[in-house]
């Protein structure tokens, strides 16, 4: 298979990034021989995406673990720099637990028997705003349990600051008013500390929290005998001699075979948030040492675990059924009857064709992709690939439109569009990041039968060169466009079908074969 990315190398070795996606702030918890990986999603949906791996090296998605985001009337619109932020993934009394920082709702907590679900409902455990970064702490030798949450000072006007309480055992209530653990503005030349992850081990508390900023920061080290401090630092992991800047927050996980290994991210601009894997080990002093001494590995030996096929998180999809992939989200929560499981066209058998139907909404934001909810979309799967779709616009309506896009600040995209008479056209547009509306980025042409094979070759730089085929082989459209990421956020790939405001139906819009190779 062609993927445009596997960190596996093939010899008992294997690169970084062990994920090249914008998994952001991940975290990684191991039960028996399995791995799960959580990662922030924002204001996406469905959101808490569920990776597992048996090696930390090869993983795959095997769902999410929140359908939609509350208060539903917020997350209605896309919202980049809200939901949910840094989440912490934990094994606990049998069960798996999640818990994240909403800045503008508080702390938030689910819980499931099994990854696969069901979930609970959110649970909100300390409302208001500015609180992110959650994580808690069972402590199995005294029963205790513990949360410690950094802060947004968007939100909140404090930041470089680790709050800490006392919790229930079933992570439903906090047991007092809350402490501060560690204030950053005390230790020098440390700022931005945030992304704590709580653990005990060797008769201390562990706090490993990043700080110095996303981009050029650092991973510290944070240990106590007691929860309410004083802690001691000390940096455990730097860019050093690296091209790996700011190595920032992530999770330990010690394997079934008693090794230690450090997940974190690397953020790279308009691809996101990449993760990286580790080696990690204990110095004669007890402290951590992270990566060959302190700095971030490029290759290294895999973790010592049974043999796995070379996997990564999927990117095709042949939309089976009508029904897409765990790879996709919403830009917002889901809209009644954006998509459908039953396209015009059945197969032999009765069932549905594969392809994915998307109805062509009626909105008042159709000129502009950054405000739409029914914006179906997955990462960029590694910096350098060619991704392609079929697309058949049924919709004679005047300005219905469908397409691929890359989406972020600014955004570009190649679809079809019925004309004025109705009649089925190939367009490109494209808004910079400051513009209100979309412009043509190259000129129209026609498309027979509604029908196109759209195509997008992304090389270094997030360098984006458009295409199309439309029955004579594929053309070149307009000029190469430089993908831009959303705060927090990398760009994206997407799929849509919108239609100007209006009354009735407006047509659908039927994708099928989604390919990404490198």
């Amino acid at each position: 298979m062609n993927r445009p990315w596997t960190a596996d190398l093939g010899n008992g070795t294997y690169r970084n990034p062990v994920l090249n996606a914008d998994w952001s702030d991940p975290d990684v918890v191991r039960v028996g021989s399995d791995h799960y990986l959580t990662a922030s999603s924002f204001g996406r949906a469905p959101g808490l995406p569920l990776l597992h791996s048996r090696d930390l090296v090869n993983w795959t998605l095997v769902g999410h673990a929140l359908d939609r985001l509350e208060p539903a009337a917020d997350f209605a619109r896309p919202r980049h720099d809200a939901g949910v932020w840094a989440p912490s993934l934990r094994h606990h009394a049998g069960r798996f637990w999640i818990f994240w920082g909403d800045p503008d709702h508080g702390v938030q907590q689910i819980n499931a028997e099994h990854i696969e679900g069901p979930w609970s409902a959110p649970h909100l455990l300390k409302p208001g705003r500015g609180y992110i970064d959650a994580c808690p702490l069972w402590d199995e030798e005294t029963g205790e349990a513990y949360l410690v949450h950094a802060w947004a000072k968007s939100r909140s006007g404090i930041k470089n600051r680790l709050t800490g309480h006392r919790m229930s055992a079933d992570g439903r209530a906090l047991l007092d008013e809350g402490r501060t653990l560690i204030d950053a503005d005390r230790i020098p030349g440390w700022f931005t500390l945030e992304g704590p992850k709580l653990h005990r081990h060797d008769g201390y508390f562990w706090i490993f929290a990043p700080a110095g900023g996303v981009e050029t920061g650092w991973q510290g080290a944070f240990r106590s005998r007691d929860f309410s401090g004083p802690y001691e630092e000390r940096v455990v992991l730097s860019q050093g001699r690296t091209d790996v800047n700011g190595p920032h927050q992530g999770g330990w996980v010690r394997t079934a075979a008693g090794e230690d290994w450090f997940v974190h991210f690397q953020a790279r601009g308009a691809y996101g948030r990449v993760v990286h894997l580790q080696p990690m080990r204990w110095d004669a002093e007890g402290w951590p040492v992270i990566g060959d001494a302190g700095e971030p590995v490029s290759t290294h030996r895999k973790p010592a675990a049974p043999e796995q096929p070379v996997a990564a998180p999927a990117v095709d999809d042949d939309f089976p059924g009508g029904a897409h992939g765990k790879q996709w989200q919403w830009t917002a929560n889901p809209c009644a009857d954006a998509w459908t499981e039953e396209p015009q066209h059945s197969g032999h058998s009765g069932r549905p064709a594969d392809g994915l139907r998307l109805t062509c909404l009626r909105t008042p934001d159709a000129h502009d992709l950054r405000l739409l909810p029914n914006v179906l979309v997955q990462r960029l799967p590694a910096e350098e690939f060619t991704v392609e779709v079929d697309l058949e616009l049924h919709s004679d309506e005047p300005g219905a439109k469908a397409g691929l896009a890359v989406l972020g600040d600014a955004f570009c995209w190649i679809g079809l569009e019925a004309g004025a008479d109705g009649t089925p056209r190939l367009v490109h547009r494209y808004a910079e990041g400051a513009a209100e509306s979309e412009r043509d980025a190259a000129g129209a042409r026609a498309s027979p039968g509604g029908r196109a094979r759209l195509r997008i070759e992304v090389t270094a730089g997030a360098r984006c060169r458009f295409s199309a085929d439309t029955g004579d082989g594929f053309r070149p459209s307009g000029q190469v466009f430089a993908a831009t990421p959303w705060r927090w956020v990398a760009a994206l790939l997407g799929l849509f079908a919108t239609a100007p405001a209006g009354t009735g139906p407006a047509g659908t819009a039927l994708f099928t074969t989604f390919r990404a190779t490198h």
